[in-house]
């Protein structure tokens, strides 16, 4: 597929990259990413894939904007307060990039979708702010052999973390999967949300960009995968720790 000359234009400081290039961002143009959530983390993540170039968006999510989404989920206008998400964020999104084609899923992902939704997609960002809906895509993604990058956040602190069990890491063990960082669910109302606590705005950019910049390295194998590996950001202090997963034997 030959890169147009608008296309050469828009995506000229890709393409000087030597660990990107003409070939991977070709890649990117072919990709199809699916996003879970259309909030804090979806909303820079989506807009940044489109910025690069993938070539389709699946948006999952069944609420609507209100003015409380506005401090942080940047997709969104304060116009656009009352309408689904997954229509103001496509709005916004082919604003940025008519290149990129939005596939709009105003609904919840559940057991009984999960694996069709996945099904459809080379990669999934997982940005909602449930663990049912969390262990779901882990398993749908893992089921599917579908790479999964994963992102959470709470007041000042964020984590990012790419899954891809079903395959073996370098020292022979195999690869880890979300239920090896979480087992179970925890207890309800043990982990206070977003809502609840609070979360500053500007986090939600920082972690939902990272997660558009470890998709767009999966995309074009340019790096190295952060598959395997947890990182973690205090935004307070500053201070960024990359911890080691394992895959739990008894599991």
């Amino acid at each position: 597929m030959a890169l147009t000359g608008d296309q050469l234009e828009r995506y000229a400081r890709h393409i000087l990259l030597k660990e990107i290039g003409g070939p991977g961002q070709q890649a990117l143009l072919k990709a199809r990413v699916l996003i879970i959530g259309a909030g804090g983390l979806g909303s820079p993540a989506a807009l940044y894939l489109a910025a690069a170039g993938v070539g389709t968006i699946g948006l999952v999510d069944d609420d609507t904007v209100s003015l409380s989404n506005l401090q942080r989920q940047i997709a969104h206008t304060t116009a656009a307060v009352g309408e689904a998400k997954t229509s103001s964020a496509a709005r916004t999104i082919n604003a940025l990039n008519p290149d990129t084609t939005i596939v709009p899923h105003t609904e919840r992902l559940t057991d009984a979708n999960a694996a069709a939704l996945v099904a459809g997609y080379d990669l999934v960002l997982d940005g909602c702010d449930n663990f049912e809906t969390r262990f779901l895509v882990d398993a749908a993604c893992a089921a599917a052999h579908v790479p999964l990058v994963s992102g959470a956040v709470g007041q000042f602190d964020g984590q990012l973390a790419v899954f891809r069990a079903w395959e073996t890491q370098a020292d022979g063990s195999p690869s880890p999967s979300y239920r090896d960082l979480v087992p179970d669910l925890p207890p309800a109302g043990s982990v206070p949300t977003c809502e609840e606590a609070g979360v500053v705005g500007a986090l939600t950019g920082v972690i939902g960009s990272m997660m558009a910049m470890e998709a767009i390295k999966e995309l074009t194998g340019a790096g190295t995968s952060l598959a395997g590996s947890l990182l973690l950001y205090d935004a307070l202090d500053t201070r960024v720790r990359r911890v080691k997963l394992r895959r739990d034997p008894n599991r």
